[in-house]
This record gives structure tokens, sequence and C-alpha cells, in this order.
């Protein structure tokens, strides 16, 4: 690989993108398998990567490039959709077990399911919590016909005990609130933190310490990043998003993250270059507790 195929590219110096020593590894996921309604994700982790060419070193004060940043080559998602979630959770696992910090760039949510599931393996805990950035709750059974589906991709993961906090959700029905209850999950919905103007959030004292954020785009207000399959209004802004993702990260240790549902479309570019630069705040925020 060549340095154009890596995060932040040309920014990185020989040592700040050695495999043997980056604390990032960024794994370019474009997964498009049960999309339902816009289409394009499997065109976004490679538009992410060429769009943090642009990105400076330097971000909100600090400069986690320095923690070294290193680029996988494309995952391979042949086969069937348990075959797929096997592979990204082998790749996951494998880093999180050398202690590194996967951060996977999709690609559709689904995805989510493998990468978490991989890094659970290799910690060989499931007192792991997910903190997801999101317009929707992918809290369903099963969506058309799809149980390994971005819209049951939360359903799966809580199935498995796993805790998850639910920020910035607007798009949920009767089925998903249901399970909210009985997986007992944490939720902040969009309307609230909106109209409230909320960018902090205390988690219960019994979340898990060992944080995995999941940041669907969609997430975001569509005026700020309009370029997602399922683009829903009332969305968070882009500084309140990462507060709150800084606001539940406070005292805790991040050891994995993903960055979906990007669906580059040349009319808004700008969308790009912000998913890359969510990416590379998530990547500050994670290296602040390590």
């Amino acid at each position: 690989m060549i340095a154009k195929d890596f995060f932040l590219g040309e920014e990185l110096n020989p040592d700040e993108m050695d495999a043997q020593t980056a604390l990032f590894h960024v794994l370019p996921c474009g997964l498009e398998k049960t999309v339902s309604y816009g289409t394009g994700t499997a065109n976004g982790p490679h538009a992410i990567i060429a769009a943090s060419h642009q990105l400076e070193r330097l971000i909100d004060g600090h400069e986690p490039i320095l923690r070294g940043i290193y680029t996988h080559p494309d995952i391979d998602l042949s086969g069937s959709a348990e075959d797929i979630m096997r592979t990204i959770a082998r790749a996951t696992e494998q880093i999180a077990a050398s202690g590194r910090i996967p951060v996977t760039l999709g690609g559709e949510h689904a995805l989510s399911y493998g990468a978490v599931k991989g890094v659970m393996q290799a910690y060989h805990d499931k007192d792991i919590g997910i903190i997801q950035i999101d317009a929707h709750a992918d809290l369903r059974n099963c969506y058309q016909g799809h149980h390994y589906s971005h819209a049951s991709v939360m359903h799966l993961l809580a199935n498995e005990g796993v805790a998850i906090a639910q920020l910035g959700v607007r798009a949920i029905c009767a089925e998903e609130l249901a399970a909210r209850d009985s997986y007992q999950i944490f939720s902040c919905d969009g309307p609230e933190l909106v109209r409230g103007n909320i960018s902090s959030i205390n988690l219960p004292e019994s979340f898990p310490k060992k944080l995995y954020i999941s940041f669907d785009l969609d997430g975001l207000d569509p005026s700020i990043l309009p370029a997602t399959g399922t683009p829903v209004p009332g969305g968070l802004g882009y500084y309140q998003a990462l507060d709150l993702v800084a606001s539940a990260a406070k005292d805790r240790t991040i050891i994995g993250m993903d960055i979906v549902e990007l669906a580059p479309d040349p009319a808004h570019p700008p969308s790009d270059f912000i998913a890359a630069s969510i990416c590379y705040h998530l990547m500050a925020i994670a290296s602040q507790g390590v």
C-alpha cells in the first residue's frame, strides 16, 4: 500500500504508519448488503480515506497521529452474511488482542456486529459498552428478511448481553421501544438533546468502563451531512455529537470504534470530509484515555 491508501496519507511519517506500533488500525469495510433506502455505502471507506488527506495533524488541541495510524487493505466481503461477520470479527479481534484500537470504516451499520464481536473475543469479555450515535435504534429483530441487517445490529448485540447507550435517535418503532425496555438500554434521544441543546451526558455508574463507539453518520443532522442512505431531520450538531461521545468516555477507555453509513454523493462532497473529521476527532478522544 502507498500513502494515498492510508488514512491521513502523506501526513504520516514512516514511524507513524508502522503496523507494529500504531495505536489506531483502520479497517476499510465497504459492506452494502441490506441497505433499505439510499445506496452507496460500499464507497464510503475510500471516500473517507481520500478526504482524510485534507485534515490537519492537530485537531482540538490534540495530535492523535503521533500515536500511529495504520490502514489495512479492504476487508474481504465475499460469502454469506455469517461468513462476512466472522471475517470482520477476525480482523478486529487480531487488532484488539494486540492492545491496538480497531477503527472500522463503513459501509453499512450491519458491520458493527462483527466488529464488536471481534473486540469482545479479544478481551474475553462481554463487559463492554457501546456508545451508539444514530438516527435509528437498530433494534428490530429482523428487517426486510435480513437477520444481519443494518436495522437489527443493536438487537443482535443486546441479545448477547452487550450494554448499549443510544444517543440522538429520532426514528424508532414500537418493537424497538419494547426492546429498549427488555434490554435496559440507556437512551437520550434526538428531540431531547437537540431541543435542550444538550452536549454532555452522565452514563449510569454500572455502565462498562471499556467502550466501543459506533458512530452512524445519520446521527448528525442532514443539513450537516446529507450523504447518508437514511437521513432523518432533527439530528445532532457536529460538535454536539462529539461532545456527547467525549462526556460518555470520561473515566472510561475506548477499545474500538466504527464510523458507518456514509454514502458518497458528488452533489455533497463536504460529507466525505466531515466523516473523515469525525473519525479523527474520535481518535483524539480515544487517545486521551489510553
